[in-house]
């Protein structure tokens, strides 16, 4: 892949170093689709059976009961009635994560600052079991529409939409909920391998202002949670600024904010250069960063 952007080659460099030209092969080609199974309104074992009984051919994903990767498929799988039905939901891996390591529990209340387009919303109602309480917030009314469309075919009744700037959410919501999701718009490197656009607009000026909104966004999340309570914060990218720089931004401004390790039983991951949170590693999954921070 010919990369013409001398800005996001130096950052891939400086962040994979020996490994920047596996990257960027790595990049060339989309990843196989994964799925994962909304057991609020299906069976993993029924939805399984229903996809390969009409040819797909589906690897279980080890970690996650009702995740599967797609080996084979006769026609897209987003065209399937069971997508339609709300059975299926097309998600990475690396974007399961976020709503996995934070625990929700069935009593939770939650809020999801970013949540368009929902895909980490459902999964938290869906690991609830559609009980407790979500506030699933976006700041755009296109992107919230889409997020009530998924919420709605996901069958979760748990969830009110909301419409506000997240960097001013703690105005209204002030030391309320129980968790905390900030899955942050970002430069978006680690979707290279299926958004190439990301080339023609990636400059530093830009991850300067990701930057900027990311510690509004953690700051006001922060001041949302109740003491006791956790935030994750998680990225599909690799810049400094956006991920360690903003964890870094918070500590320092609020000394009741202590980072949390992550505990994984796979090693598709490697800790960040503060020692912070974690960078997914790239091959067989998209690269993420994740970080999970307790108000004590």
């Amino acid at each position: 892949m010919d990369i013409k952007n001398n800005d996001l080659i130096k950052i891939i460099k400086n962040h994979y170093g020996d490994e920047f030209e596996k990257f960027i092969e790595w990049a060339r080609f989309p990843l196989r689709p994964i799925i994962r199974i909304n057991t609020i309104k299906a069976n993993v074992n029924d939805v399984y059976n229903r996809l390969t009984n009409k040819g797909f051919i589906l690897s279980k994903i080890n970690f996650i009961n009702f995740a599967f990767r797609v080996e084979y498929y006769p026609y897209e799988i987003g065209k399937t009635l069971e997508h339609y039905l709300g059975y299926i939901y097309v998600q990475e891996f690396s974007s399961m994560l976020p709503a996995i390591l934070l625990e929700p529990k069935e009593e939770d209340i939650i809020l999801d600052l970013c949540a368009a387009p929902g895909s980490k919303t459902t999964l938290i109602s869906q690991l609830m079991n559609n009980r407790g309480v979500i506030i699933a917030n976006d700041v755009d009314i296109d992107r919230t529409s889409i997020l009530a469309f998924n919420v709605d075919r996901m069958g979760c009744l748990n969830v009110i939409i909301t419409q506000y700037k997240g960097e001013i959410f703690h105005n209204y919501y002030e030391s309320y909920f129980d968790k905390v999701l900030v899955d942050a718009p970002c430069s978006a490197i680690g979707t290279l391998h299926k958004n190439k656009e990301v080339i023609k607009w990636f400059n530093y000026k830009k991850v300067k202002e990701f930057s900027k909104l990311q510690k509004n966004l953690i700051e006001s999340a922060f001041r949302c949670l109740k003491e006791g309570g956790y935030l994750v914060y998680s990225t599909c990218t690799i810049t400094y600024e956006e991920n360690e720089e903003v964890i870094d931004y918070l500590l320092k401004k609020y000394q009741n904010a202590k980072v949390e390790k992550i505990l994984l039983n796979f090693d598709h991951h490697y800790n960040d250069y503060l020692n912070y949170g974690i960078y997914l590693k790239f091959g067989e999954f998209e690269p993420f960063y994740i970080c999970k921070i307790r108000k004590i």
